[in-house]
Formats: C-alpha cells, sequence, structure tokens
C-alpha cells in the first residue's frame, strides 16, 4: 500500500505537535489510534466475510459438479447387479456340476465296479 518511513512519521509527528499542540496531543494521539484500530477490523472483518463467500461459492460448485457425476448409490447398485449376474452365474455352474456328478452315479460304470479276475 503505502511506503511510508521513519523519516516520514517523524515529519508528521512534528507537524501534529506544532499544531495540535503539547496538551491534545496526547488525547488525539488515542484518539486516531482508536480510529485506526477500528478501520483495520473492519477490514479484517469485511476481508473474512468476502473469503467466506468465496468458500461457499466454491463448495456449491463442487457439490454441483459432484451431483452431476456418479452418485455413490448408483455406483453401489452397479456393484450390487455385478455380484448378482456373478451369483447366479455360479449357482447355475455348481447346479450343472451337481447334475452331471449325479448322472454318473445314477449310470453304472463298466469296468470299474468288476472284480479284477485276471491273476
Amino acid at each position: 500500500m503505502f511506503d511510508v518511513g521513519f523519516f516520514e512519521l517523524l515529519l508528521v509527528g512534528v507537524v501534529a505537535l506544532l499544531v495540535i499542540g503539547p496538551e491534545r496531543l496526547p488525547k488525539v494521539a488515542r484518539t486516531a489510534g482508536m480510529w485506526i484500530g477500528r478501520g483495520r477490523s473492519m477490514l479484517q472483518s469485511v476481508k473474512a466475510d468476502i473469503e467466506q463467500e468465496l468458500r461457499a461459492e466454491e463448495l456449491k460448485r463442487i457439490l454441483k459438479e459432484q451431483a452431476g457425476s456418479n452418485p455413490v448409490h448408483e455406483i453401489l447398485e452397479q456393484g450390487r447387479s455385478s455380484l448378482e449376474e456373478v451369483k447366479s452365474e455360479t449357482e447355475s455352474v455348481v447346479r450343472q456340476a451337481a447334475d452331471t456328478g449325479e448322472s454318473k452315479k445314477q449310470d453304472p460304470d463298466d469296468g470299474a465296479n468288476k472284480p479284477d479276475d485276471s491273476r
């Protein structure tokens, strides 16, 4: 902002001492300090409000972007449907294997149950 050095502050102090006088200078300095402090706190408050609004706007933008993308429940639903497909395929393969095993038990093996007479 302003580039105020020591020489400029000294010059303002000397002019204030000459214009205001030594009796009223401490009171004027306190009042000026109070107003400067209030101004700084007001600027800080406005700055904090602006930053808060910017953060709120950014959060709204992020939420809007996320609403446009796949929500979590849709992703979970896709996962469930995939798992149901795998489950049904697995159950059908197990049923086929069980049916094949039962049909082999019902059909007698031609040479497997006969005693060996070649001795």
